[in-house]
């Protein structure tokens, strides 16, 4: 079946700049001679580090052990030696410590081969491999798997809803892994089907991947699974969780709700081909999908990137900088974070890297507040930013609150759009973050 709904309101339509990497089939990069693996990955307690300095380690291996319920494992993406463990700086601004690996050894040729289907293995079997492999979400937030996948006795799953979206400019990976392996996507939603036992499966994706939509399709077709394809317009932010349930089921998530408490668990295809290669091969997640693009990029691609390996490499990889960039990027334009190191590891979280020009960030002098409105006129959340810009910057943080702050989701939509080139998005997430210290929220 398929079908087509539309952006349920707001947002904002964005420049094409899919384009420059679209059209790129996914290759693997270049091993790391030396990888750094940070012992956080993912939503929740940070891994504990089990390895030493002098200690040689195998690709797959696992060198971080889960903490608490929710966390992840973390595994060596290369053979080697460790020459260290040291804190390490994130693209999010966040340290942790992490194991520094140098390239040696041979790679197990015999392994990650296909193992027991999925339906010769039990749920707890299932859960057990997904939480030993260190498989988290991939469209940025990291959470566990094995956590998402195991609903709480007695709640009935009414949807599994599949984000093929991908609505920030310049990303292509989830296109190509749609376009190049629906069949693992598929197998990846039965497994995930099996556990939550869904009354329906929804795959929203953007009507721009005419391509991906074709190949999801005649794979659902084929797995005789009851799965509904669904066509969505090609804005921002209709990729945000919150956005796509109200588009794809019309539910209206609160702040801080999760789709789960509404009957309603949501994957990225991303994630779903990593659920698929730990239940099918028994492979831990190690590496993934980065896209490297923007206008000051020479050759855009789309990578398959071992964790742990410098973002210059991947710059490199790509024919290197045909300029010097006014602004890289980790993750997209709008949600991801700006770096000055090149050394910043590749995470499990990390969906692209840019090298952006002068003229793709056109940076603009900041000017007062002209009440135009615009950012409210485009608040996916329908939220005043301009207004509660003025509270937080006041330290009104219950009125803020009282005004939905907490409801915003960062998207960026107003920054986008605003001609005073007021930090709107950057105030209201620490605005949000001051609110919970203060005990407001």
């Amino acid at each position: 079946m398929s079908g087509r709904k539309s952006l349920p309101e707001r947002g904002v339509n964005l420049p094409d700049r899919k384009r420059l990497a679209m059209d790129s089939p996914i290759r693997n990069a270049i091993l790391p001679s030396t990888a750094t693996v940070p012992m956080v990955q993912h939503l929740g307690t940070p891994a504990h580090c089990v390895v030493r300095v002098g200690e040689r380690v195998r690709e797959g291996m696992l060198i971080g052990k889960p903490q608490g319920i929710i966390s992840a494992g973390v595994h060596s993406p290369i053979p080697g030696v460790v020459t260290g463990i040291r804190e390490v700086d994130l693209a999010q601004g966040s340290r942790c410590q992490a194991a520094v690996i140098d390239l040696g050894g041979e790679f197990d040729r015999l392994a990650y081969k296909r193992g027991p289907a999925s339906g010769e293995r039990s749920e707890s079997e299932i859960l057990a491999l997904l939480e030993e492999m260190g498989v988290v979400g991939l469209g940025g937030a990291g959470f566990p798997s094995h956590v998402k996948l195991r609903p709480p006795k007695g709640l009935s799953i009414e949807h599994l809803l599949v984000n093929g979206i991908e609505c920030e400019p310049y990303l292509a990976g989830d296109f190509r892994l749609m376009v190049e392996r629906p069949r693992e996507i598929v197998e990846g939603i039965r497994i995930a089907a099996r556990l939550l036992r869904p009354r329906s499966i929804l795959i929203g994706i953007q009507e721009l991947y005419a391509e991906a939509i074709e190949a999801m399709r005649g794979a659902c077709r084929e797995s005789g699974l009851p799965m509904e394809v669904v066509s969505l317009p090609a804005k921002y932010p209709l990729g945000d969780e919150r956005q796509l349930v109200k588009a794809l089921v019309g539910r209206t998530l609160a702040a801080g709700m999760l789709p789960l408490s509404e009957g309603l668990v949501v994957f990225s295809v991303a994630t779903l081909v990593a659920v698929y290669e730990a239940v099918a091969l028994e492979k831990p997640l190690f590496e993934r999908v980065v896209t490297v693009s923007g206008g000051a990029v020479r050759e855009p691609a789309n990578l398959k990137v071992r964790i742990g390996t410098p973002i210059g490499a991947l710059l490199a990889e790509c024919g290197g900088l045909n300029g010097v960039p006014e602004r890289v990027v980790v993750g997209g334009p709008f949600t991801g974070s700006a770096v000055y190191d090149l050394d910043t590891p590749v995470t499990k979280s990390t969906t692209a890297l840019l090298a952006l020009s002068a003229e793709e960030v056109r940076p603009g002098r900041r000017t007062s507040c002209i009440s135009c409105g615009r950012c409210a006129s485009v608040c996916p959340s329908g939220l005043d930013p301009s207004r509660l810009l003025k509270l937080v910057g006041r330290d009104l943080y219950a009125d803020a609150r009282r005004e939905g702050l907490l409801d915003c989701s960062e998207c960026g939509c107003c920054s986008y759009v605003c001609p005073a080139h007021l930090p709107l998005v950057e105030t209201l997430r620490v605005g949000k973050r001051l609110a919970r210290e203060s005990g407001v929220a």
